[in-house]
């Protein structure tokens, strides 16, 4: 009997929900590309809230039950293009978010996705720095610039700004002219400060609403009591961009009362505005922080890294060195 060559990749998979410990490195089937399909090697994974809340709670699934491999942030270079692919030709470096909020599996050597979720890598960075980049950069772009409509002389607030999200928002709005407010404990201002920011507020020792004021536009990826707070701060006409979903506590009404607005933004996989990041990457108006490298076999220290919610810039796991 001829024997089974079809060839695998390692991956991380989990096989229940719970902690960190349940992910797993485990020999699994390479996917094939099919019609308008590519067939990405990944050399890093970038890691996001979106992957604990998925390991913990199955949030983006799909549906799918475990076992399944986490991960959205991709870069890595074209292996095999299906029919139809006229974008990318094997060889080609690129960077993306492949089908989220659909399972993409990242956290694995190889991935097949539309090649539109995909953009050519940024010249000039690596590919773990690519990899940082896409989930977070495209939130802060598609909320500041799509929903938000960032103006040159608008006030922007940032929450969290020295995250993932936050220190590219930062410098996205700096790039479309405004003046920009960061929230982050005092630790972290004079990294700020070297991004872009123009004003910081250490959330430790003041509440951000009583000394901000006036603001065009607020993005929110803390949630909780921040949003009445943030409606506070906002001008009439202004708008709270949440990228948490809302719940019973969401300021919708009560700003549509006051004339602005609060409204829930999930990001998209994008291809236009990824060439948007790389030419703002390659003018040198924007940088991404990988804070903290791992291996793709110490994914599950990734995640406790991540979740500990001190973490300045990304984490990535390098898949390919």
């Amino acid at each position: 009997m001829a024997q089974d060559v079809s060839p695998t990749m390692r991956a991380v998979s989990q096989d229940t929900a719970g902690g960190p410990e349940v992910l797993k490195v485990v020999e699994v089937p390479r996917p094939a590309p099919g019609p308008i399909e590519v067939l990405v090697r990944v050399h890093a994974a970038g890691v996001n809230p979106a992957d604990w809340k998925t390991r913990t709670r199955g949030v983006f699934t799909g549906g799918a039950k475990p076992p399944f491999t986490l991960g959205w942030d991709v870069s890595g270079v074209v292996e095999a293009v299906g029919g139809g692919v006229t974008l990318f030709q094997p060889g080609d470096e690129v960077y993306g978010m492949p089908l989220f909020p659909h399972p993409a599996g990242a956290y694995a050597e190889y991935v097949v996705a539309p090649p539109r979720h995909f953009a050519r890598k940024p010249r000039g960075l690596s590919h773990l720095e690519a990899g940082a980049l896409p989930l977070a950069a495209l939130t802060a772009w598609q909320a500041l610039v799509d929903t938000a409509d960032v103006q040159p002389g608008q006030r922007v607030l940032v929450h969290a700004a020295a995250g993932g999200v936050g220190h590219l928002a930062v410098q996205i709005a700096k790039a479309r002219g405004a003046y920009v407010i960061g929230t982050a404990s005092a630790a972290k201002h004079d990294l700020l400060r070297g991004l872009g920011a123009d004003e910081l507020v250490d959330y430790r020792s003041v509440d951000f609403a009583d000394v901000v004021s006036d603001v065009d536009v607020v993005l929110d990826p803390v949630g909780g009591d921040s949003w009445t707070r943030s409606l506070r701060t906002l001008r009439p006409g202004g708008i709270l961009v949440s990228i948490l979903p809302p719940d019973e506590t969401f300021p919708a009404a009560e700003a549509e009362a006051q004339g602005k607005r609060a409204v829930f933004m999930l990001v998209e996989p994008d291809h236009h505005g990824l060439e948007e990041i790389t030419a703002l990457v390659e003018s040198g108006r924007l940088r991404v922080i990988a804070d903290e490298v791992f291996p793709l076999e110490r994914a599950a220290d990734a995640h406790r890294a991540g979740e500990t919610g001190r973490t300045t810039g990304k984490i990535v796991l390098s898949v390919v060195s």
